[in-house]
């Protein structure tokens, strides 16, 4: 009897542990959603005409933006478990629940290059870092296809984080892109389309938020805990993909299977698969000059 008594005490201080560090996290990971930014931007002159409109569209399906937002652009649900919570990308598009009919081009450029919303929030899940440095081509190009897409009549529920999500929001192993990026040092790219290694980089700043800073892969930090590690890029994977041969590269971007054959994990974006041909020779050529990192390396 008395095992028993002194395992309930037991269990009783472990459930009062948790319970108290399941609230500590829900009352730093509500300070850091709640926390507002004062980010100045100016936006560029959005074109209207069709040529923009549609090299728009190929950087929404290329960056990631229909991964989280749907291919209408009227929302998605990026994660749904009891663990994480519910995360949906929100209908960006002018229909019944959507933002488009209430964003200016401000707005766009402070979400896309700096992760705020139009109130000054931090975007939970927005992964402006990668996209802060976009050209101002580019800028103008995504917005206006944004604001061209058809309206879409969807609500999406509001950011719903789950006990797993908001531990690892308070400790920092998940970090909104407003809290990393330095606004007041923010810039615009200025870089030439090509085939080049120059243009591979500017490109590859999509891949940092897996893959890492200096592309070392290992444990995905933003994503739920059963994704699996990101590859390590450089030469610091023996036998890895600075193997492949341009024609591997190619393939794996195109058909996601490895040079063996194997497949990529569904975590592996597929609308990389929409990269043109000078997009993809460009990325092959950029990862070419990686300096070797171990797995997981980066910051």
């Amino acid at each position: 009897m008395k095992f028993l008594k002194y395992l309930g005490y037991g269990l009783g201080t472990v459930l009062a542990l948790l319970a108290l560090l399941f609230s500590a996290a829900f009352v730093v990971s509500n300070a850091k959603l709640n926390r507002k930014y004062a980010v100045v931007v100016t936006a560029p002159a959005v074109p209207r005409d069709a040529a923009s409109i549609a090299r728009g569209a190929h950087i929404a399906q290329t960056r990631g933006c229909v991964d989280c937002h749907g291919q209408d652009l009227g929302g998605a649900t990026v994660f749904n478990n009891g663990a994480m919570g519910r995360v949906d990308g929100p209908n960006l598009t002018r229909g019944t629940g959507g933002l488009g009919a209430s964003l200016t081009d401000a707005d766009y450029v402070r979400a896309i290059r700096h992760g705020v919303a139009p109130d000054g929030r931090g975007l939970f899940l927005m992964p402006s870092a990668d996209y802060a440095a976009f050209t101002s081509e580019d800028m103008a190009d995504l917005i206006a296809y944004l604001k061209s897409v058809p309206p879409v009549n969807r609500r999406n529920g509001p950011v719903a984080l789950g006990p797993v999500a908001r531990v690892l929001l308070a400790v920092g192993q998940i970090r909104l892109a407003a809290e990393i990026i330095d606004h007041s040092h923010v810039a615009p790219a200025t870089v030439t389309p090509g085939p080049t290694a120059e243009y591979g980089r500017y490109l590859a700043a999509g891949c940092t938020g897996c893959h890492g800073d200096n592309f070392s892969g290992g444990k995905i930090k933003a994503g739920p805990p059963d994704w699996p590690p990101a590859a390590n890029l450089t030469p610091g994977a023996p036998g890895g993909i600075t193997t492949w041969t341009e024609a591997d590269f190619v393939r794996a971007l195109r058909t996601f299977k490895r040079p063996d054959g194997s497949a990529i994990n569904a975590v592996m974006p597929r609308d990389f698969a929409h990269f043109d041909d000078v997009e993809i020779e460009a990325l092959y050529r950029f990862l070419k000059t990686l300096p070797a990192a171990a797995t997981g390396s980066h910051n």
